[in-house]
């Protein structure tokens, strides 16, 4: 009867949970082998078979038939005459199965089979949640501070917590606990302990996905983010550009009021940040890019990467920034090397001498070049979003 009732379950859990009940009668008959192996000193030869029907269980022990069986093989072997006790057609070699079901073995088998349904249900809502926050990655979500261990934060999302790593944090931003905060997905990773989330605020992804979320025009497609350059708590550069003439791209970003900006830079922690125009002339692009300096001219060479900029003497120290912060996020904004020289420096020096001087960039700045950068094929499909 306890046996038919494990049946009853069984079916219930493979309708409720989608796991299947041939996957639940293996894996409890593998479990069960173990028992047998400390019951018999072997499970080489043994086999447990589960009735799918009634749920009765059986040992079978696999015995190869000698003529007499050796020492301390009584349980791989039996003698040819016992073997024809049961059966008068066994010969010698022939392998003969002898049911060794222990008493007791059903009180040993139901234990089993509750913890291994037990171990299914929860693989399953683990692969249930995988299969929910999968999708998320590259989104924005949001949920609660739960905790704090070992530089990390740990936010609570429901059914799957998120882990917000020291370099994916905002430096000088505060995480108290039960705060509300917003994340972007990184990644959806499974683990021994359950699905979690590789989340973070510091990369240019979650700027794009809060304009996103602020400016109907580039959720639907009509104001393209073409680039992102940022340091996270510090300043971005954005670079955008409309499909439709009739549309201000820079408008649609900062909103009435400045409204659609602000709310975005308050999510930031009060990170700057510049909106400019992006333009397929490189020249052009670099000029807005370098926003707010003026610049007088610049000088491209496409195949090398690099471009050189003049601007006004009491432009310069604007035109670089801050430890050259100005001047960095532009040229990883638009991907281009950038020179930048007073027109006094560019009159008083000679041409071969017009090189970079990279002195005002951080010693581990190497890439001047890694933005964020879309293709306009990936950008078509943003309004799915």
């Amino acid at each position: 009867e306890k046996m038919n009732e494990l049946i009853a379950a069984l079916t219930a859990i493979e309708a409720e949970n989608g796991i299947n009940k041939e996957e639940m009668f293996q894996a409890i008959e593998t479990s069960l082998l173990t028992a047998c192996k400390k019951n018999f000193g072997t499970s080489d030869n043994i086999e447990v078979h589960m009735d799918r029907k009634t749920g009765a269980f059986k040992v079978i022990a696999k015995k190869t038939v000698v003529e007499s069986v050796g020492k301390d093989q009584d349980a791989l072997e039996i003698s040819l005459e016992n073997a024809r006790k049961l059966d008068s057609a066994y010969q010698l070699g022939d392998i003969c199965q002898l049911e060794v079901t222990p008493k007791n073995f059903s009180r040993i088998a139901a234990q089993n089979a509750k913890q291994i349904i037990v171990q299914k249900i929860h693989e399953a809502e683990r692969r249930s949640v995988y299969s929910e926050y999968k999708p998320m990655e590259k989104e924005i979500v949001s949920g609660l501070i739960q905790r704090k261990e070992k530089g990390n934060v740990y936010i609570n999302l429901g059914k799957i917590e998120a882990q917000l790593s020291p370099k994916e944090q905002i430096v000088g931003e505060a995480y108290p606990l039960n705060k509300r905060l917003k994340i972007y997905v990184k990644e959806v990773r499974d683990s021994a302990r359950g699905p979690y989330i590789i989340g973070s605020r510091t990369c240019p992804e979650f700027i794009k996905r809060l304009f996103e979320q602020e400016v109907p025009e580039i959720h639907d497609g009509i104001v393209i983010i073409k680039s992102i350059a940022r340091e996270a708590g510090e300043r971005s550069k954005m670079a955008v550009y409309s499909r439709d003439p009739m549309v201000d791209p820079l408008g649609a970003c900062v909103g009435p009021g400045s409204i659609r900006v602000s709310t975005i830079v308050s999510e930031l922690s009060d990170e700057k940040i510049d909106i400019v125009l992006w333009n397929e002339d490189p020249a052009k692009f670099i000029q807005n890019a370098l926003s707010p300096a003026e610049v007088e001219r610049v000088e491209i060479d496409k195949d090398g990467r690099t471009a050189t900029v003049i601007v006004p003497d009491h432009q310069l120290s604007l035109a670089i920034g801050k430890e050259g912060q100005n001047a960095r996020l532009s040229a990883r904004l638009t991907g281009y090397k950038i020179d930048i020289k007073s027109e006094s420096q560019a009159e008083n020096a000679p041409e071969e001498d017009l090189d970079f001087d990279f002195s005002f960039l951080d010693d581990d700045d190497e890439d001047l070049t890694e933005g964020y950068f879309e293709e306009e094929t990936e950008e078509s499909g943003e309004s799915e979003a």
